[in-house]
């Protein structure tokens, strides 16, 4: 998927505009649908949210997941 020059995919981390209130600001992608789901790395704790409120938030990908995970 896109966002600009931005491609992300499943099991990719990402950095959001915005952190998670546990102070961790890294999201791994574990489901890509018109909503994706982003499990936190620090606390574990899992959001969903709508794709295009996604595209907007994205910063920047820090790893590249694989498809096997």
């Amino acid at each position: 998927m896109t966002q600009g020059n931005i491609e992300y995919g499943l099991n990719d981390v990402v950095e959001l505009k915005k952190g998670h209130p546990c102070g961790a600001n890294e999201w791994k992608i574990i489901r890509l649908g018109m909503d994706i789901r982003l499990k936190c790395q620090n606390c574990g704790r899992s959001v969903l949210i709508p794709r295009l409120k996604f595209n907007r938030r994205i910063r920047k990908i820090l790893s590249k997941g694989s498809a096997e995970e």
